[in-house]
């Protein structure tokens, strides 16, 4: 039997009988793999298959796990340009399943770990893949935050001062050895944050090939997947992160890089022609301070691998990995210096 926390599948269904429109048990429940911070399920029922996503059991910090604000940011997207799966109902109630957790639908499409799609066979779908996840990126970046009612989804302006701020702090308080590399990043990233232009937008904060879902037969995304970190902020962040990932080596995090594979030969863009294609789809000329945004990606999730670390020096990190993912901080600083160098 799949492990499900010890939900009570007749609790469950009753309670979702009564609040999803149509909805009819008896229902199964099937963990999703994988490294969601909020267990995922499927759900399969008479009246079909869904997904439901909860907090984890117990005590939780303040802002964590917050599948209250997923669910209101996906229920805003519905039927716009952004490619989302349909939610059916938010339960506060922590006593039906032991913690918060909402109800969607399942979409049946395939997801990819290796941004050099290795396991598609022609350079054309590959490219199209690209394309699609550039156009979801520009389409989620051009929503209307007033007219979807998210104006108060996150503060608004300086965005970057204001990451910067936090993450050096977090930083600071979880490092445990002077690392010389982010010293260095930390102090360039201060003396040039770029000028605040203005720009506000629901960004999705982990925005990466493996947090979409591909149509299994088309290169189109159905669905953007995992909202826990959107927020309003700044859309080059959303950009410049995915572009990190892609500069990345294979064996670092959960997805590997293109660094050292020739994208030409593969159909895939280069950085170049995916921000120019980004720009023109957001009628933009062109990105100054690109370099800041990069370097800023880096440190960001250096400084997160060094939170990793930290826990797992106190023996409370969620992960065996996590030991691993301290010896990232350093190569991650070190990339961060080389765009600034290159660029």
């Amino acid at each position: 039997m799949p492990h499900t926390f010890s939900i009570d599948n007749e609790q469950l269904s009753a309670y979702l009988q009564q609040h999803v429109e149509g909805f009819q048990g008896p229902i199964t429940l099937e963990k999703f793999s994988g490294g969601q911070s909020n267990p995922t399920y499927k759900l399969t029922a008479k009246s079909g298959v869904y997904v439901l996503r909860r907090q984890p059991p117990g005590k939780l910090l303040k802002s964590a796990h917050a599948v209250d604000r997923e669910y209101r940011v996906l229920a805003a997207l519905n039927g716009s340009d952004v490619p989302v799966a349909k939610v059916y109902h938010l339960c506060e109630d922590t006593h039906v399943i032991g913690s918060m957790f909402y109800v969607m639908e399942y979409c049946d499409g395939k997801v990819y770990w290796s941004a050099s799609l290795a396991e598609i066979d022609t350079n054309e779908r590959r490219g199209a893949m690209y394309d699609a996840m550039n156009k979801t990126l520009a389409s989620l970046h051009s929503i209307d935050v007033d007219a979807v009612g998210l104006t108060d989804y996150g503060k608004a302006g300086n965005y970057f001062e204001r990451q910067l701020g936090r993450w050096t702090s977090q930083y600071r308080l979880t490092e445990l050895k002077t690392i010389p590399a982010m010293d260095v990043l930390i102090q360039w990233l201060e003396d040039n944050l770029p000028a605040d232009d203005g720009r506000v937008c629901l960004v999705h904060g982990d925005f990466r090939l493996d947090n979409m879902m591909f149509a299994k037969n088309s290169p189109e995304v159905i669905a953007l997947l995992d909202w826990e970190l959107s927020t309003l902020g700044h859309p080059y962040a959303d950009l410049a992160y995915q572009c990190m990932q892609l500069r990345m080596p294979a064996g670092m995090g959960t997805i590997d890089g293109l660094k050292d594979i020739d994208r030409a030969s593969l159909g895939i863009p280069t950085e170049e022609q995916y921000v120019a294609q980004y720009c023109q789809r957001m009628g933009i000329e062109k990105i100054d301070n690109w370099a800041f945004y990069l370097a800023f990606s880096f440190f960001r999730l250096a400084a997160i691998a060094q939170g990793v670390a930290k826990r797992a020096s106190e023996g409370n990190a969620s992960n065996e990995n996590a030991n691993k993912v301290g010896s990232f901080v350093a190569p991650l600083a070190q990339m961060a210096l080389q765009v600034i160098k290159t660029q």
